[in-house]
This record gives structure tokens, sequence and C-alpha cells, in this order.
């Protein structure tokens, strides 16, 4: 049902730190802040890469001890355009450094010349807001991914149906921060963690499968269980059994299947003609 993606590395890796000439000057605190910070909690950082990770992380009440960028200037222009509400703590937060200083810190350097380190919020908080009932949103599960692109994209889509959170199930860290990149920084809107099929959340298990029944003649609950297999294997066999309902996207005859973010907007979408958050704009 999604697309045949390059398998990603399932290996959680810390935020990558490359050697850099040794910084003095104004730009020596925050550089000296960075790279202890990678020293002594790695397990517990995000890296944001590029402007709007950041905005969202600050929005959202993302901790960020440390952040740079290549071009203050442009980057707090940039909020003036796109993020007023953030302005302000963004040029709090926000220390110029030397582009090579910049580079030196990030795998791969955002057009937008802006990185920063947030503190990732606690399994236990996660865990407990999938947990809440009565749950007004939909939680979506992806059974075993492989894409870390695919995977950002899916956790960017449901902060912004405000669905209750993303499960990923396997080896794939849904904190690597090529998925915070591709999800925008949208990891604190909702509760993101890795779970194993027993400790999936309540409620009813609606998974995606092309033998199902046809996705538009089904409502879904606002406690759903919104389940997607892999961009290759599709559903486990595990999970397959675990479900309630299969359900089926409508498809083309002769087109062999949708991206990945795909299928998950296709049946968000769905869910919230009947059963959008109240206080959620439509847009």
């Amino acid at each position: 049902m999604t697309d045949p993606a390059h398998p990603a590395d399932p290996v959680p890796v810390p935020v990558p730190v490359s050697p850099a000439e040794p910084v003095t000057g104004p730009a020596a605190d925050p550089v000296r802040r960075w790279r202890r910070l990678v020293d002594t909690g790695a397990g517990t950082l995000v890296l944001l890469d590029g402007f709007h990770a950041l905005k969202h992380a600050v929005r959202f009440g993302a901790e960020v001890p440390v952040a740079v960028t290549a071009d203050r200037e442009a980057a707090l222009a940039l909020a003036d355009d796109l993020a007023p509400d953030v302005r302000e703590p963004l040029a709090g937060l926000l220390t110029e450094v030397p582009r090579a200083t910049y580079e030196a810190l990030v795998p791969r350097p955002h057009p937008t010349a802006v990185a920063a380190l947030a503190i990732r919020p606690p399994r236990e908080a996660n865990l407990a807001a999938l947990a809440r009932a009565p749950r007004r949103a939909p939680v979506v599960v992806l059974d075993d991914p492989r894409n870390l692109g695919n995977a950002g994209a899916v956790i960017r889509l449901a902060a912004g149906f405000g669905a209750t959170g993303v499960v990923t199930t396997g080896t794939l860290d849904p904190w690597h921060p090529t998925v915070v990149r591709g999800g925008a920084g949208l990891h604190f809107a909702t509760a993101v963690e890795r779970l194993d099929l027993e400790e999936l959340p309540a409620g009813p298990v609606f998974a995606l499968d092309p033998e199902g029944d046809d996705l538009r003649g089904v409502r879904l609950p606002d406690d759903a269980v919104l389940a997607f297999g892999s961009e290759r294997a599709g559903l486990s066999a595990a999970l397959r059994a675990r479900a309630d309902h299969l359900l089926a996207l409508p498809m083309r005859p002769q087109v062999s299947s949708y991206n990945l973010a795909t299928s998950v907007a296709m049946t968000l979408y769905h869910w919230s003609t009947t059963g959008f958050p109240i206080g959620t704009q439509r847009t």
C-alpha cells in the first residue's frame, strides 16, 4: 500500500557532532554548550535541523538549551514572515556562529542554516498521553516502518490533524534526526513513541490492507488505532491478526500503491469528516 522506499538504518544514532577548529569569541559558549550536551546526554537529545523544526519545537513547548545559526538576521527575518508568534523566543535562543562551525555541528547543513538541541519529552509522558481515555483523536501506528523520511512525514501529518500520537513498531527510531527533520519538529506537537505490539494503546484497531473493506463506507471512531504496514512488506502477520477491521483505500485498477504518508493522510482526512477534535481549525 506504500511506495518501495529505500530501507533505512534501523539503529538509533546519537546527535552527530564533527570535529571542528577551536572556536573563540562570542560563538564559543554555545558551541561548548552544544558539545557538552552531546557528551553528557545524547540519549535524551533531539537535533532540530532547520528553522521550521526549531519554530515548531518552540511553539509546542520544547525545552531548547542551545540554538545556533550561520545567519541570525536571515533566521529572524524568516520568523518575522512565517512565525511572528515565536519571534521573541527565537531571538533569545539563536546565537550566530561561523558557517564552518555550524556545518561541523550537523550531519547535513539545512538551507536555513539553523540548528538546535532540544530535550526529548519523557517516555512516561508520551505513554500517558497515548493511554488517556476517553480519546478524542486516533493513534497512528506504523508497523515496522523502514524509511526515515516517510516516518517524519507521517508525524507531521498526524500533528496537523490533531492525532493523539504516532507509534512505531520494529527497530526504526521515530526520534532519529532524519525523522525529526522530515517531521519539521512536530514531534513536540503529538506523542511519538516506539512500542511493541502488545503495548499498543487501547481502542479498536483499523488496519489498512488491500483485502479490506472500502474505507469510504466505514466511520472511524475517535478512539481508533489506525495501523499502516511497512513500505515493502505491508502489515505484519501479528498486527493483521490483532486488527478488529481491515480497510482498503480507494485505488484505480493497475495502480499498485500509495505513498505511506499519502495513505495516512487519506485515512485521517476520512476520520476528520466525522470526528475532528473540538476546537481544531479545519483548514
